[in-house]
């Protein structure tokens, strides 16, 4: 009985230590800035081929410079999104659904792509 419980023990001690050795973002993608407009109207191209396709823009055009974009989204937590990435700026990111932006920004507008999504820039 004590044996069986001391298995057990070891088991779930094992079994709860085994998170800590999986990488901590399943998803990671390459994403390159490509607008960072006024108010923080940011446009990220993703540069990776297997994100979702129907979470970005495959086609978008700016309106303002009639440029067209491939594989575009907006930021929806534009906030959180580091001061440091400038345009052009390549960078790694985690699409992150959980993240809330409950910043305050001005109301000034800059066109950015409709679909928008929640990322978290990590390290490569």
């Amino acid at each position: 009985m004590k044996f069986s419980l001391f298995i057990l023990a070891c088991s779930i001690v094992l079994l709860s230590n085994s998170e800590c050795h999986q990488p901590k973002h399943s998803n990671v993608y390459k994403g390159r800035l490509e607008l960072k407009g006024i108010c923080l109207n940011y446009t990220v191209q993703c540069l990776d081929k297997n994100i979702d396709t129907s979470l970005i823009n495959t086609h978008w055009e700016n309106e303002i410079s009639h440029k067209n974009y491939r594989n575009v989204f907006g930021i929806q937590n534009p906030c959180s999104f580091p001061d440091s990435i400038k345009k052009g700026d390549v960078f790694y990111f985690t699409i992150d659904t959980s993240l809330q932006d409950h910043c305050v920004r001005c109301m000034a507008y800059y066109p950015t792509p409709p679909r928008k999504l929640s990322i978290k820039v990590v390290q490569q």
